[in-house]
């Protein structure tokens, strides 16, 4: 049986490595066929100028990487973050490369960063910030070629600048060049966000598939922003008992289960969990990262990158994980648990709804024609129903966890796009 390489120092570049190494050796891929696909065909670091509301210029770092454009055109999130560097802007591109490939969608993988504090600059700043990203990024950036997308400090909001900026540079209104967007500039009418629709539909797969009621069982989620906040609803009205929950300022546990509206409704009142604690009789627990060790049924990581690791793996008693964040389950910790029957979900499959709904954005986009609620959510979890179809029965099929799993399915379309392509000399 093949497992990812639990010896690499924790990085989420080493990890996706480590994924598509495994997937690589188990599908005997030659080194010809490796090289085709492993290496990102683009990346880039920029430097701009930007003057700032008091006049001062300010130079700011960014990052762009295009890791695949085999399948189709490159989609990838902008984060803009106060702390990022190259490897994790690559390791999200190569990540994205397999999740589109997973759901046989037609898009490679691309992301990009602008090192930048959103806090710390006014809104004209802001703009300006993102629309010299985007006239830097010009000649790589189009709806054929890559495609942008909201994440990490960036909103719908910074989509409308970056769309407006790459319209006005070509001339043409062109909405499908950035996806995310408010409804009226091309958005999507989902009736919860794509991310969390998909994360419901594989925890309740993979509670069917080990035999748990989700009705009744009890749920941990470490990340209450608007996926966080939307699984919890999600699986509150399917009768799951949200028994603790978690941000910036803290974890919060009630054993009996958490009225989660009112949560919700503190949440979107105030932006912070902070002071939930004295309006309402649940507890604060004195060490967030405990939010992981409780006798919960399912474990939602929504938050941030290695928070699961062989420190805390062997005291988590959950018996489903469902990666919500990219990259939460360190290698070792992965190997630790999947010994111990722990069901995890990986990143690319449980947290793809947000592609697949971006591609139904990108769809609507071309052809001038929008659908509505329903048919959007229907499309969701049809085009992630079948990708967990499919890493169940090969996982099943090869004894592998369902992590190796995912990478096979998206290393394996990869490739054979690429053979199918071949190269241009």
């Amino acid at each position: 049986m093949l497992i990812l390489n639990s010896d690499r120092p924790p990085s989420s570049l080493s990890n996706v490595t480590g994924e598509f190494d495994a997937a690589a050796k188990h599908l005997n891929l030659s080194e010809d066929q490796v090289a085709l696909i492993k290496e990102p065909r683009f990346s880039a670091r920029l430097k701009f100028p930007v003057q700032l509301d008091d006049g001062r210029v300010k130079i700011f770092r960014a990052f762009h990487t295009i890791h695949s454009t085999m399948r189709g055109p490159s989609i990838g999130g902008v984060q803009i973050r106060p702390k990022i560097d190259t490897e994790t802007v690559d390791a999200l591109a190569f990540w994205s490369s397999h999740r589109c490939a997973l759901l046989g969608i037609p898009f490679g993988g691309s992301c990009g960063a602008i090192e930048c504090d959103p806090q710390m600059f006014s809104l004209g700043e802001m703009e300006r910030i993102s629309r010299r990203y985007v006239a830097d990024l010009k000649h790589l950036v189009s709806p054929n070629n890559d495609i942008l997308t909201a994440d990490i400090g960036s909103n719908q909001q910074t989509m409308c600048w970056f769309m407006d900026t790459y319209s006005a540079h070509e001339r043409n209104y062109s909405p499908a060049v950035v996806l995310g967007k408010p409804l009226g500039l091309g958005g999507t009418a989902f009736p919860f966000h794509p991310v969390a629709m998909g994360i419901d539909l594989c925890v309740r797969k993979a509670c069917e598939h080990i035999g748990l009621s989700i009705k009744g069982s009890r749920v941990a989620i470490q990340g209450f922003g608007k996926v966080g906040m939307n699984v919890a609803k999600l699986l509150h009205t399917a009768g799951a008992k949200i028994i603790a929950v978690s941000d910036i300022s803290g974890a919060y546990f009630d054993p009996k289960g958490i009225n989660i509206d009112r949560v919700i409704w503190h949440q979107q009142s105030y932006g912070i969990l902070d002071g939930l604690a004295g309006e309402m009789d649940i507890e604060k627990m004195d060490d967030p990262s405990k939010l992981f060790e409780l006798d919960a049924d399912i474990l939602i990581p929504a938050a941030i990158e290695l928070q699961i690791t062989k420190e805390n793996a062997g005291r988590i008693k959950a018996k489903i994980i469902a990666e919500a964040a990219n990259d939460p389950v360190s290698p070792a910790a992965d190997q630790k648990l999947y010994k111990d029957g722990v069901i995890i979900i990986p990143d690319i499959l449980c947290n793809s709804g947000g592609a697949t709904g971006y591609y139904l954005e990108w769809v609507m986009n071309r052809t001038g024609y929008y659908w509505g609620p329903e048919l959007l959510q229907k499309e969701v979890e049809n085009v992630v129903g079948k990708a967990f179809d499919s890493v169940l029965n090969i996982s099943q099929k090869e004894k592998i966890p369902f992590r190796l799993a995912a990478a096979i399915l998206a290393v394996k379309r990869l490739s054979s796009a690429a053979g199918l392509r071949g190269i241009y000399a």
